[in-house]
């Protein structure tokens, strides 16, 4: 609509209203959230997460550590995909050490406004504020020159949190979410899976059936190749697979009787974190109402397609070992490829109770899909540090690559980018340019000028701030600088002051909205998890804002 209404008033034609949306910032963008999906999606964002949190203890080491890390997944992620990949880390991690998470939900969304600085590619107004200066001056801002002040608001963002935390609420209705590390151990109790079954494949014809095999274990089902059940009385062929149950004394001399090999085994504690692997995992499901499921005969360790059951609560009780039929309710814990689980789902024949693919990106070890998004995230860095590649393209090719190597399917890279973002943030640029092209710009840079009283750069930057930094607090950062974007250009026109100065400073007063939980998403996602109040902000809000007002008005000039 802002893009329309500047067309249709006559301050903007029909090219420059629409041109926003084509801006190379505006495709760099697209990719980036693709790039930060395809590092969730491996897993990297929660290694990293566990990783140094598994190693505090303390309740402010906690919070300093959970700071560190949401900042360094912002400058990779944005400050919105760190904020979210931290809340279950958050949740967990502070309640196994005794503390409210909402005492640490607060600091993690400062810390991911913070960690925005640290690289180009940390935020859009980053990617907007270069592409402005490139624009303007010639000279944008290297990958990591926002990092130069991004180090120091980190640290001083640090510093101010743990000075002042007394002042964040513990008391509130905080979310509760899935451990999912917990979680495994109490599928393994549930299920019984430490006595399960053993599979067994005959590798030998042998002219004898199952019943034929007189073995002091429990042999209770077979299953053909093509997955199919064959009797227990009939003779069994290459390829059959035994299901069987006993000691493991037992097991071993069958399969050195009967000429046998053993293809799956009971789960151990050892062995339990084979339920969660990268190309595979368990999900716990319910038989559906309509199901073609009900009515069906099966049995612990039977496979349906590419999905194996592990266990069956038929009617409330665990059917181990026994063959049974299906009802809706029945509860059946299920292993597989993730597609072949979710081929069941979108067939209407089970509904998930835990998504699988959550369970993967919290729990699973590093896999080859990692590996290769560590690799190309690395190699867009370097070509965007080195100047090797314009970001676009750069941004592009690393998105694609994504995709064709399959860390991230065409899907889910088309659910990952933020469409409304990309919408709106089109629709401003073309603001920012009738700002610009109206004259108002000169106006307001005028009025900025005339309120600093000509007393140089610092007051200058001080009324910058505290305008940029006060529109944060209702509207967007992205919103309030490209609308303050044409003024400060004006004002560097109008006074010796360096353009680049100011756009430094201006990405920084831009994030600096810490007084409302509606300033940034990342406010939001931290909010909505702990159960904030509106007014729980801005005491430690005020004491953030101050540093970074130091750094934004005292410290930009003396690099810039």
């Amino acid at each position: 609509m802002t893009a329309l209404s500047l067309y249709g008033l006559g301050v903007l034609d029909l090219g420059s209203a629409v041109a926003g949306f084509g801006d190379p910032a505006v495709l760099f963008l697209a990719s980036l959230f693709v790039v930060a999906e395809g590092l969730d999606a491996s897993g990297i964002t929660s290694w990293i997460a566990r990783s140094i949190t598994a190693r505090v203890h303390g309740e402010t080491a906690l919070m300093v550590a959970l700071m560190v890390v949401t900042a360094v997944l912002a400058a990779l992620l944005t400050p919105n995909g760190a904020a979210a990949a931290m809340v279950p880390i958050v949740l967990t991690s502070a309640r196994s050490i005794g503390v409210s998470p909402a005492k640490m939900l607060m600091p993690v969304a400062f810390a991911a406004s913070a960690g925005a600085l640290l690289t180009l590619s940390g935020s859009v107004v980053n990617v907007l504020v270069s592409q402005t200066a490139q624009e303007a001056t010639g000279q944008g801002f290297g990958y990591f020159e926002f990092g130069i002040a991004g180090v120091l608001l980190v640290g001083g963002s640090i510093l101010a949190v743990v000075t002042v935390q007394r002042w964040i609420p513990v008391e509130r209705d905080t979310k509760q979410t899935k451990d999912f590390g917990r979680h495994v151990d109490a599928l393994v109790e549930h299920y019984e899976l430490e006595q399960g079954f053993y599979r067994l494949r005959v590798d030998e014809e042998s002219g004898v059936s199952a019943q034929g095999l007189g073995s002091r274990a429990e042999l209770y089902a077979v299953q053909t190749p093509d997955g199919g059940v064959r009797g227990l009385d009939e003779d069994l062929h290459t390829g059959d697979e035994l299901l069987v149950t006993g000691q493991d004394e037992d097991i071993e001399e069958l399969v050195r009787s009967a000429n046998l090999s053993i293809v799956q085994t009971p789960l151990r504690r050892s062995t339990q974190s084979q339920l969660v692997l990268e190309e595979a995992g368990a999900a716990e499901v319910i038989v559906a109402p309509r199901s073609a499921l009900a009515g069906r005969s099966v049995f612990t360790g039977m496979r349906i397609g590419t999905v194996t059951i592990l266990g069956i609560r038929h009617k409330g009780k665990d059917a181990r070992t026994a063959e049974v039929e299906l009802q809706e309710g029945d509860t059946l814990l299920v292993h597989g490829p993730r597609d072949g689980i979710f081929r069941l789902v979108d067939f209407q024949e089970v509904v998930l109770v835990d998504c699988p693919e959550s369970m993967r990106r919290q729990l699973a070890p590093l896999g080859r899909r990692a590996w290769v998004a560590g690799a190309i995230t690395l190699v867009m860095i370097v070509a965007l540090s080195a100047n090797l590649l314009e970001p676009a393209v750069a941004g592009l090719l690393a998105a694609c690559a994504m995709v064709l190597v399959k860390v991230v399917s065409a899907e889910q890279a088309y659910r990952a980018i933020s469409w409304q973002m990309l919408v709106l943030i089109g629709a401003l640029i073309a603001l920012s340019t009738a700002i610009t092209s109206s004259g108002a710009a000169e106006l307001l840079a005028d009025g900025v000028l005339s309120v600093a009283g000509g007393g140089g750069v610092v007051p200058v930057l001080a009324v910058v701030f505290l305008v940029t930094a006060a529109l944060g607090q209702f509207v967007s950062n992205t919103a309030s600088v490209l609308v303050m974007t044409p003024v400060v250009l004006a004002i560097g026109e109008a006074s010796t002051i360096d353009p680049r100065m100011m756009l430094m400073s201006l990405a920084i007063a831009s994030g600096a909205s810490f007084l409302t939980p509606i300033a940034t998403p990342a406010n939001m996602i931290a909010g909505a998890a702990a159960g904030y109040h509106f007014s729980d902000y801005w005491r430690p809000g005020l004491a953030l804002m101050a540093v970074w007002f130091i750094v934004a008005v005292f410290f930009v000039p003396i690099v810039w």
